[in-house]
């Protein structure tokens, strides 16, 4: 369960301000169907973050404990920096419309905004770290990623508007930093 809850916050702080966030609010303002959107976002996110765990979980098994360490530590301070950069929602990043629907268009938009986020990387650390976890780190990254978009889709603006972005960014910060330094000292 500790894998679970360890991904479920990181994942749901990590993804408040990123550009996933916003393209599910940019989905909300164009489309103005709640439903087929956040179905669509669930269903990209379990399918991005099944393949970004899989992946974390492969790699533990070519690797050795102490090279693993290392990967890990490092890849959760990288990410600790990356926290505090700012992202924006590019042109190319817009969903264009479509004749998959709404909930096919929020689908493929979002699977491939995901691809390469911060998000996606943590789930891929993360299942590294929690190898026999593999599934409560899936379920706990898809519900941090549901927190933190679901509410954007329905209560848009007012919602982004009254979270201090930076202040999370920097907890989230943090959170990576700690997890970096404890696999890097050996702690879990």
């Amino acid at each position: 369960m500790e894998a679970f809850f360890i991904a479920t916050g990181v994942v749901a702080l990590a993804e408040m301000g990123d550009k996933t966030q916003l393209l599910s609010l940019v989905l909300a303002a164009r489309f103005r169907k709640p439903w087929p959107i956040v179905l669509g976002i669930f269903a990209a996110t379990v399918l991005n973050h099944a393949l970004a765990g899989a992946v974390g979980n492969w790699v533990t098994h070519f690797l050795g404990p102490d090279v693993l360490r290392w990967i890990l530590g490092g890849s959760f301070i990288a990410m600790a920096l990356w926290m505090l950069i700012p992202d924006k929602l590019d042109d190319d990043d817009l969903p264009k419309s479509s004749h998959f629907g709404v909930f096919g268009t929020t689908l493929v938009a979002f699977f491939l905004a995901e691809m390469g986020d911060k998000t996606q990387i943590a789930t891929v650390m993360l299942a590294a770290r929690y190898v026999d976890a593999y599934v409560w780190v899936v379920l706990g990254t898809t519900l941090g990623m549901m927190l933190a978009n679901a509410p954007v889709v329905w209560l848009g603006e007012r919602i982004v508007k009254r979270v201090p972005i930076r202040l999370v960014h920097s907890i989230s910060a943090v959170i990576f930093l700690v997890l970096g330094v404890a696999a890097l000292i050996g702690w879990g």
